[in-house]
């Protein structure tokens, strides 16, 4: 059960924000069709109130960067049964729909417009979309708070590896400036890991740690990996697609970079989540010092003012790393386009936890 959360702003006295009188759920349908990133910032809105074959109606449904669907449904007025069943039964129609289907229902709510470039424009890339569609489905209960029947019910589903989850936004308000907190009923890892334990027919993914991700850290004129080991980061930038997939690093998370067309260069454990080059801050020889104060060998503090062109900073603390002259590749292992994305591949860990043994056994 989520524990109830306060806020208070800090200063020469804590001052508390208060919980504000809003009607939650519109504040929330209304956020949500905004922008989906408050739940995930690898989803995109695909429609609003999808009709089903059973006269029902979808409040939100979403793609994944992997082209995975969500179902995202308010909980509104509606009993525990009935969330929980309805969602269900959502979600068991979603998985008979087919790529064109899945394509027809966004072009019909975006005006013709094909799902493919509507992919290039929320991710960023024209150059990147999914080789299937519709693989897998995850249903999400949206609401500003659950019963104890809804909870218990969701988190049963989950332990059977039924891919559930609920999550809670409050509202709260300090003078003219309003804000929404989140929390999840399961940690999203935790239910993406039960929800993999189990093969799907025509599942294409292997089971994902919950630990491991893959960072692909592209040598160029704007990084230079020289700089990442010294200072403790990974970075990127130019693009959505390039810095959208950092947003999903967390502090604990373990990576393992890659240089595209070079190998493996290092593993690390991730200290400060993603925040643009103007507002990051790294911790170097003990101290925290803003990323627009360091000195660099690459052109990384550029497009400051622009979110979707300038560099996006993780702080990393390095476990093991290399220089890219002795960067590790071996045929057969993992590499991907993609900033980052979960490490899955059992022959890639195996190997690095060899190249790295020190870095694997890190907290364990």
């Amino acid at each position: 059960m989520p524990v109830e959360m306060a806020i208070w702003k800090l200063g020469t006295k804590p001052e508390p924000v208060h919980l504000t009188g809003l009607d939650q759920e519109s504040t929330l349908e209304k956020a949500l069709k905004a922008d989906l990133s408050i739940i995930d910032p690898d989803l995109m809105l695909l429609a609003t109130q999808v009709q089903t074959d059973h006269g029902k109606r979808i409040d939100l449904l979403a793609m994944d960067r992997q082209g995975d669907l969500v179902i995202l449904e308010l909980k509104r007025s509606m009993t525990p049964r009935e969330v929980v069943t309805q969602t269900l039964d959502y979600a068991a129609w979603v998985k008979t729909l087919s790529a064109e289907q899945v394509e027809e229902i966004y072009r019909d709510a975006h005006q013709g417009m094909e799902l493919r470039a509507g992919y290039a424009d929320a991710f960023g890339t024209p150059d990147q979309y999914p080789d299937a569609i519709n693989v897998r489905q995850r249903m999400i209960i949206v609401a500003s708070a659950l019963d104890a029947i809804t909870e218990r019910i969701v988190a049963y589903l989950s332990e059977f590896s039924v891919p559930v989850n609920a999550v809670f936004f409050r509202a709260f308000k300090q003078g003219d400036t309003e804000y929404l907190a989140r929390t999840w009923l399961i940690d999203p890892n935790t239910a993406e890991q039960r929800a993999e334990s189990k093969t799907e027919p025509g599942a294409v993914k292997a089971p994902w740690n919950g630990v491991d991700y893959y960072v692909s850290f592209g040598e160029d004129r704007w990084r230079h990996w020289e700089d990442a080991r010294r200072y403790g980061f990974v970075s990127a930038g130019k693009g959505k697609w390039y810095s959208n997939s950092l947003k999903s690093l967390q502090p604990g998370d373990r990576i393992s970079v890659h240089i595209p067309q070079q190998g493996y260069v290092g593993v690390g454990e991730v200290t400060s989540s993603a925040a643009p080059a103007r507002d990051a801050r790294l911790t170097v020889g003990g101290q925290v010092t803003a990323f627009r104060e360091l000195t660099f060998q690459a052109d990384t503090l550029h497009d400051l003012d622009d979110d979707d062109q300038c560099e996006w900073v993780v702080g990393v603390k390095w476990l093991e790393q290399l220089p890219v002259s002795q960067a590790f590749w071996e045929k057969g292992l993992f590499a991907n386009q993609n900033s980052a994305c979960k490490l899955r591949s059992a022959v890639t860990l195996t190997a690095l936890q060899k190249k790295f043994p020190a870095a694997f056994s890190a907290g364990d």
